[in-house]
């Protein structure tokens, strides 16, 4: 219920270091003319650099904004500032959580003053030490908590403390975290024994940062988080005091669970010219879950990286606005409240104000494939602007993906009547009584599933031999005994007096055609083949072997015997392979879909597929492949005529002046003797 993010305080260093500029000029040039008198001459007057006083509090101060916009009355900040003692500026009731109150108080405190002593006395000790008071005051929503009956040891109670300070060296920070700690297991002792007092801490996260003037280099070294003790979590980090805003930037987004984006390509007319316009970037903050719930595998998030950020922020462009209608909302997915980042610049600000008058942006995000498509939404309600997550993969409102639409292509002849009936088979109901000395029950399941018609001949003649489901039936029985291997025994015979007859199997499609002796052949010698791998992945019996020797005696007396390949344990691979494979994709790519070859087409695809069951992969048929190409191929001449051990000379008569001139006299001699009636017919 309270988060550890639902608790923050600020500890601002206000000592003498502090009044000192942060060494970044901003220039005025608010005069049209040039400027003259001392000014012009000496370039005083003309710019000014902020205090790390000014940068740190204006940083801070951004940080609760972008608090108090995104969670209203959820999130509580406060801040303290520290010198010889610790001065609080809010509290944690509502009436203190507010951008007025705090900019007042501050406006009082002021830069600190550089005629202030230099004394031990001034110290940020003093603002830690009343950080950790403040983690143990309830907030208004612990004592609602408390007030309806919970204990106090059962309400969690987190929270995290940034410091802004300024130390000189690593020693300095190791005191600092040895201080807080110290204290902070103080105060638990104090609140556990005293209850009502205040809340125990359960667990507190400090962030230290260490800030210089710009192109001072710091000895304080950066460390990530580090754990220092079960109630204390530590992290340091040194920033320049122009790039304190950025870091605090980049720290809220961990913080509070936060993502950037911008806004790209906005379309607004100059200040000057009216007439013209161009395009602005606006970076936003709104939850990272604007960002997870509405990207899928087909979409990248663009991202990029802000000049002086240290952050990764989404750029997402900027679409036709249009006014906000219902049919745009109908596939939100979440709505979130947004904040800008840069509250005061123009581009910001003419966004808020659009967004304000009742119209709505549509942003684009790009696909993989290289398309767009509209992914998020921005829109005003009450005086807030949300973003929405649009829809943009398939909805549970759509119609489901049709079976036959799948990445191998169109198929159409998956068995799914038999899937479901495989799946019935297959699930598993919990006993409402029984004995606990019994055994437990192993349930086999059939090792050996084709998923579609046209690569299985077995299961496809079921439909038409009415005997067949029976003996598949007891083909797949655990406890076969011989009164069913007596019956399979029958079956298998009359299927071998069929073959013998010259019986054609009876396939879908053959209108009445009878098919040629050697094609029939090849139907139970398919037929053949895929029984004995059923039979081999469902041997668990003696039964079972004996109708696997029968049915191998059978295909030896067929002329079907069987190879090295499919003796002994088969591949169970090559059984259960999927039929987008690449074996299979071969195997179906000759299937012909159209019903007047279809018989024809099973065979083919069946036959490969039965062909390429034993143990080469993909690998060994394309090198046998290449090896039996690269043999058509004649050696090289070089290789054939040199001894082994030796490298054969490329061209070695190049060069040799004698053969050259012998080659050129005995070409001018060839020339000469070609007769006239063959140079003229040439």
């Amino acid at each position: 219920m309270f988060e550890r993010n639902q608790k923050t305080i600020f500890v601002l260093d206000h000592t003498r270091y502090f009044s000192i500029a942060s060494e970044e000029y901003i220039s005025m040039d608010f005069l049209k003319g040039k400027p003259s008198g001392h000014s012009a001459a000496s370039g005083t007057g003309s710019q000014f650099s902020k205090s790390l006083w000014t940068c740190a509090c204006e940083s801070s101060i951004e940080y609760c904004r972008v608090v108090w916009d995104l969670f209203p009355g959820k999130k509580h900040v406060r801040f303290i500032v520290s010198d010889t003692a610790a001065h609080i500026v809010n509290t944690w009731s509502a009436s203190t959580q507010n951008m007025s109150h705090v900019m007042n108080a501050m406006v009082m405190v002021g830069v600190p003053s550089r005629s202030m002593p230099q004394s031990s006395d001034y110290s940020v000790i003093h603002g830690l030490r009343a950080a950790i008071d403040a983690l143990v005051e309830p907030t208004d929503e612990q004592i609602q908590a408390m007030a309806s009956g919970i204990p106090t040891d059962q309400i969690l109670n987190e929270g995290r403390v940034i410091c802004i300070t300024s130390a000189r060296d690593n020693t300095s920070m190791k005191s600092l975290e040895d201080i807080f700690n110290t204290v902070l297991i103080q105060q638990n002792a104090l609140s556990a024994a005293a209850p009502k007092k205040g809340l125990v801490v359960n667990h507190c996260h400090l962030v230290i940062l260490n800030i210089v003037p710009l192109g001072i280099d710091s000895m304080v070294t950066n460390r990530n988080l580090l754990a220092i003790s079960p109630l204390l979590d530590v992290e340091i980090h040194t920033v320049g005091a122009p790039d304190i805003s950025y870091k605090l930037t980049h720290l809220i987004l961990d913080h509070y669970d936060l993502a950037s984006t911008t806004v790209t390509n906005i379309p607004m007319k100059e200040e000057q010219n009216a007439n013209s316009s161009a395009n602005y970037d606006v970076e936003i903050l709104h939850s990272r879950r604007a960002h997870s719930i509405t990207c899928g595998p087909d979409f990248s998030l663009p991202t990029s990286i802000k000049q002086g950020a240290t952050y990764e922020t989404v750029t997402l462009k900027w679409c036709t606005p249009r006014g906000c209608g219902s049919a745009d909302l109908q596939p939100c997915l979440g709505q979130f409240l947004v904040t800008p980042v840069d509250v005061t610049s123009r581009p910001s600000s003419c966004l808020i104000n659009f967004l304000l008058n009742g119209r709505s942006v549509l942003l684009e995000m790009p696909r993989k494939t290289g398309s767009k498509a509209t992914s998020h939404m921005l829109s005003a309600r009450g005086g807030e602007i949300f973003v929405h997550s649009l829809c943009i993969t398939r909805s549970c409102m759509d119609e489901a993906p049709s079976i036959t639409d799948g990445p191998g292509g169109r198929v159409t002849d998956y068995r799914t009547s038999e899937l479901g009936q495989l799946m019935k088979m297959s699930r598993m109901v919990p006993l409402k009584s029984r004995d606990p000395a019994a055994p437990n029950l192993p349930r086999r399941l059939p090792r050996y599933f084709p998923l579609t018609t046209t690569s299985t001949v077995l299961f496809h003649l079921q439909r038409h031999l009415s005997w067949l489901p029976h003996f598949l039936h007891l083909l797949l029985k655990e406890d076969m005994d011989k009164q069913d291997e007596v019956r399979c025994q029958q079956h298998i015979h009359e299927l071998y007096k069929s073959a013998s007859r010259g019986d054609v199997l009876p396939f879908t499609h053959t209108n009445g055609a009878r098919l040629k002796p050697h094609k029939a052949k090849d139907q139970y010698r398919l037929l053949y083949r895929e029984l004995e791998q059923l039979i081999q992945l469902n041997a668990s019996t003696v039964h079972h072997k004996n109708l696997l020797e029968s049915l191998q005696t059978l295909r030896a007396a067929y002329g079907d015997g069987p190879t090295k390949s499919d003796a002994g344990t088969p591949n169970l691979r090559a059984f259960t392979e999927s039929p987008l494979s690449p074996e299979r994709l071969e195997a179906m790519s000759n299937v012909s879909v159209s019903s007047s070859n279809n018989s024809n087409s099973l065979l083919k695809a069946s036959k490969r597929r039965m062909s390429n069951c034993g143990t080469r992969s993909l690998l060994d048929i394309i090198s046998s492949a290449e090896r039996s190409q690269s043999n058509k191929r004649l050696d090289f001449s070089g290789r054939i005529c040199t001894p082994n051990g030796q490298i054969a000379k490329l061209y070695p008569d190049f060069g040799n002046k004698e053969k050259d001139a012998a080659a050129v006299a005995a070409t001018a001699s060839g020339v000469g003797i070609v007769p006239k009636e063959e140079t003229n017919r040439s």
